[in-house]
């Protein structure tokens, strides 16, 4: 293996994640025939519950791992460097075993939680059967993501990145082969097909970590039992760096995932018991939060993926220098390309929900109405994300999690009142909920920004100044696109047909959006793009 400078680590990870990242996408169109709404609801179920508990099982090891390695690689110290991996893995195995036996055993009480007394559509053992099913991945994931640390702490960032195709690429398979098998050629219920499905988790993972115990094999990063360091590290010192280097991730983590959870649960209980709306009504909506509407926000928080691999080491180093004001600058960049890429994006989902939810899914009567509002939550979601890893490159980790629960608190809170709220005024139920996580990502976003600015130093000046430009170019951007929607229909059927239509309004729309970023220089500012001078 070839050990990756800085750039080439940034442009391999990079493509990687956009590989992953269309992958996971483009799989969704003949997912959403094969299972519909009924389908993607219970597999949302099951993937929200096991990535709650992933993220105890795993969230932060990857980076306690890739630190403690490059740190004890540095000094020489190749024994504490085995140590450290070995210990990894046996913490890592308790944690898992156990969290795999509390989902497997009380697979039945979360189903209750999450549906409640509703009858007609997925029923409480259905939950449980898939969630029992996702469950052993839970022994094999957080392994693969301590030894994706492993190898990131030696610099070795491409097998990191093949290995993530590699699982992408597995667990595609057996959703895509294994549901469609189970119903359409053995006839099984529901139930089986998406435990099957689900079943992908484990064994894209199985795939991927053999694959990287394989090449780590042949590198021989591993030394001798024999070795000796000139300086001996204990294994409670390195335990103890895991889990200071590690918990706060997690707890960040967890509570990070539990936005999704907590509104998965509420919205079902709220339309299921309170509201007894039906249950294929419910489900429908519920599938929005939990898959289908997912995967399209993956587009726009593709950008934010992209962008916090990239800011993170840069704003540390900056502030490894104590040159605040370079960790100023980076983080003002870092929002505008917020305000430039990920608002346009979400507007143009927004207003165009009927015909991207058409080309992907097909015809539906909720998934527009409730995905064209569902968009601004993946927004303010991915905003905040880039204000928690500016503060996590900073080492603010209590103001993180302060910040982050009060975030979650008031949208558990504000969940039940608001869909209420909304519901008698004559909209869409999952508004409320959707308003109330907004309301949380945003309480949280101005209590660390006005930390940032008195305790830190941070100005927004340059931020503040360009806003103006920024607002009216979304107006333009709004008004192009109701203006063709009075001549351009975006209610037709089929799915091939959105295809020129979305064209047609994209490129128009953000042809003149670009425009007014050039001319502004906006574009100037953060992309270095130089105007042509005029005669």
């Amino acid at each position: 293996m070839k050990k990756n400078s800085l750039i080439e680590g940034a442009i391999v990870a990079t493509l990687g994640i956009i590989i992953v990242k269309v992958i996971g996408l483009l799989y969704v169109i003949p997912f959403n025939a094969i299972i519909g709404e009924q389908g993607g609801a219970l597999y949302g179920y099951a993937y929200n519950i096991y990535n709650l508990f992933l993220a105890v099982s795993s969230a932060g090891f990857p980076f306690a791992i890739s630190k403690l390695t490059s740190e004890y690689s540095a000094l020489g110290y190749n024994k504490a460097v085995k140590d450290t991996y070995k210990l990894s893995l046996r913490i890592i195995s308790i944690i898992s075993v156990v969290i795999f036996i509390l989902l497997f055993v009380f697979a039945p009480q979360i189903g209750k939680l999450i549906i409640g007394n509703s009858t007609g559509g997925n029923t409480i053992d259905d939950i449980a059967f898939v969630i029992r099913m996702i469950s052993f991945a839970i022994l094999v994931v957080p392994f693969l993501s301590v030894t994706k640390g492993f190898l990131q702490g030696h610099k070795f960032i491409a097998p990191t990145s093949v290995s993530q195709i590699l699982e992408q690429i597995v667990r595609v398979a057996v959703i895509l082969i294994g549901s469609y098998v189970a119903l359409r050629v053995f006839g099984t219920d529901m139930k089986t097909a998406v435990g099957i499905a689900v079943s992908g988790a484990f064994f894209g993972g199985v795939i991927a970590y053999i694959y990287l115990k394989i090449k780590i094999k042949k590198s021989k990063l591993l030394p001798s039992d024999d070795v000796k360091d000139k300086k001996e590290i204990s294994k409670k010192e390195i335990i103890k760096k895991i889990l200071t280097y590690s918990i706060p991730f997690i707890i960040i983590s967890l509570i990070y995932n539990l936005y999704n959870t907590v509104d998965m649960i509420l919205v079902s209980r709220t339309m299921n018991d309170i509201l007894e709306m039906s249950s294929d009504v419910t489900e429908s909506v519920v599938s929005v939060f939990t898959t289908w509407g997912v995967k399209l926000n993956n587009i726009i928080l593709a950008v934010i993926t992209g962008l916090t691999t990239s800011l993170i080491p840069n704003i540390v180093s900056s502030y490894t220098k104590k040159d605040m004001k370079d960790v100023d600058n980076k983080f003002n960049k870092a929002l505008q390309y917020v305000l430039l890429i990920m608002v346009p994006c979400t507007l143009f989902l927004s207003f165009l929900a009927e015909p991207v939810w058409t080309l992907f899914y097909g015809e539906s009567v909720y998934g527009p109405i409730v995905y064209k509002m569902f968009v601004f939550a993946a927004l303010f979601g991915g905003l905040y994300s880039i204000v928690v890893n500016t503060l996590q490159g900073l080492s603010k980790y209590k103001l993180v999690i302060t910040t982050v629960l009060i975030g979650l608190l008031l949208n558990t809170v504000l969940d039940v009142p608001m869909m209420l709220l909304v519901h008698n005024l004559g909209y869409e139920v999952s508004y409320g909920a959707i308003l109330a996580a907004i309301i949380g990502y945003s309480v949280s976003i101005i209590i660390s920004l006005v930390v940032l600015h008195k305790k830190y130093g941070f100005s927004f000046t340059d931020t503040r100044k360009r806003l103006p430009s920024y607002v009216m170019s979304w107006l333009v951007f709004e008004i192009v696109i109701v203006l063709l929607k009075l001549v351009v229909p975006t209610n037709l059927d089929g799915r091939l047909i959105q295809i020129p239509i979305l064209l047609l309004f994209g490129v128009l729309s953000f042809g003149i959006y670009v425009v007014i970023h050039y001319f502004s220089g906006n574009l100037t500012n953060l992309f270095n793009i130089k105007k042509g001078k005029r005669k």
